[in-house]
């Protein structure tokens, strides 16, 4: 019977950005875009303008993306200690993130089906009051940017990437572009009599969006879906263990259970066997590598070889 406490051999899995900055801050931006959302569909709709009418709609989808933020940085602070999170809530921020590129991919297509429809049917434009309301919506854009300026990319602990505050900061931008395309849009409509180049604007603004949607689910993807770590981290571990006595990786698997944090499953073998320990004090210090669990493996009789391709896993 152990007659010591465990604490010495146990360690933390909290993981998660959170950051209570980036949560007030969302939450300023969450009420600045709702109002301003509901100013720019009425007045889209009163005035005729599908550009100032797809920006306002755009700011609706916006509103849920913060919703989303917000939820997610409560929701893993609340269950940070929580052991039935295995490796607690560290990819809760990047699943909020990852929701948020996926309502503005919605964001995207809706502003690109209205459009196409209002190049079909044109309507009538009151431009200079549709040009006010635009500006106005892009001067709140432009505060929102500020105001996550502070906590866009990184959180509080440490120097962690925060999906969660990016998406939202994404959205704020997508914001402020379809904004300045209105405008544009709106102008040229008004000086050179350019009804047309109005849904044009809204769907140039429609590709962009997709774009930083995709690049930001490109991000976030693989690490809700535990893809295996860049080759450089794997190529550094392979190299302080590889570099001790005849020490070969048979087995390694690297994944991120957080925005930086890795933990990492390395099964070693070696004529020469050491504790556990004495392997992961040969990774202290490689940057985020959080949680690692080591099985050393004796090799006896001829020496051990291992398959380069097994070894690579």
């Amino acid at each position: 019977m152990h007659i010591y406490t465990l604490k010495d051999w146990q360690h933390d899995h909290d993981y998660a950005v959170g950051s209570k900055s980036g949560e007030r801050r969302a939450r300023y931006v969450l009420i600045l875009t709702a109002i301003t959302m509901v100013g720019e569909i009425i007045a889209g709709s009163f005035f005729g303008s599908m550009a100032l009418l797809a920006d306002g709609w755009h700011m609706g989808t916006h509103v849920a993306a913060f919703m989303i933020t917000l939820f997610a940085y409560r929701y893993a602070r609340a269950h940070a200690n929580d052991p039935s999170f295995t490796f607690g809530t560290g990819k809760v921020s990047v699943l909020g993130g990852f929701a948020s590129a996926v309502a503005l991919v919605v964001v995207a297509f809706v502003m690109g089906l209205e459009s196409i429809l209002r190049m079909i049917k044109p309507g009538e434009i009151y431009f200079d009051e549709a040009i006010a309301v635009a500006t106005l919506g892009l001067a709140v854009n432009v505060a929102c940017a500020f105001i996550l300026k502070g906590s866009h990319p990184h959180g509080e602990k440490g120097e962690r990437h925060d999906h969660n505050i990016k998406a939202a900061f994404f959205h704020v931008m997508a914001d402020a572009l379809t904004s300045v395309l209105a405008i544009i849009a709106l102008l040229c409509g008004k000086i050179f009599g350019w009804k047309w180049l109005d849904p044009v604007m809204g769907m140039v603004g429609a590709l962009m969006i997709t774009r930083w949607s995709y690049a930001l689910i490109r991000e976030t993807g693989p690490i809700l879906l535990d893809a295996n770590a860049e080759e450089d981290i794997k190529a550094a571990i392979k190299k302080r263990i590889e570099s001790e006595s005849d020490n070969l990786i048979a087995d390694l698997h690297i994944w991120k259970v957080g925005p930086d944090d890795y933990a990492a499953i390395i099964s070693v073998v070696t004529h020469f066997p050491k504790p556990a320990e004495h392997y992961k004090e040969l990774l202290k210090d490689l940057k985020n590598l959080s949680h690692v669990t080591v099985e050393v493996n004796q090799c006896l009789g001829e020496p051990c070889v291992v398959p380069e391709s097994h070894a690579a896993q």
